[in-house]
């Protein structure tokens, strides 16, 4: 994964090989905030910096910051994958709802970037 944190922030990053320069831009919210640097050193100062403006635009206008996701999650699988879900939860002796909060958190880290 190509991704970087920041003050609870992530920021998706990829290359642009026709102007040779990286590129980012802050997932997980409705405002589009991007950066881009010729250098990793200099890709990180931007994204911190792109963080830091918006939090101080938002503080400015009065904006209350937008943070990713509210923790609620609503998901669609096929019948038979939710049967093997449920009968898995209970042998566990969870709720469907805690036993997939686990396993979820399992495959997210393995795939999480490092944190700033």
């Amino acid at each position: 994964m190509n991704a970087m944190t920041y003050k609870g922030y992530m920021a998706r990053v990829e290359f642009d090989s026709d102007d040779e320069i990286f590129v980012g831009h802050i997932a997980g919210i409705r405002d589009r905030v991007g950066f881009h640097a010729d250098t990793v050193a200099d890709l990180k100062e931007a994204f911190y910096e792109a963080v830091d403006d918006y939090l101080e635009t938002c503080t400015k206008t009065g904006k209350t910051p937008q943070k990713p996701y509210s923790g609620k999650m609503m998901l669609r699988v096929s019948p038979d994958i939710h049967r093997k879900a449920a009968i898995a939860a209970e042998l566990a002796g969870k709720s469907l709802n805690q036993w997939s909060e686990e396993i979820i958190e399992k495959a997210v880290k393995r795939k999480e970037p490092s944190t700033a």
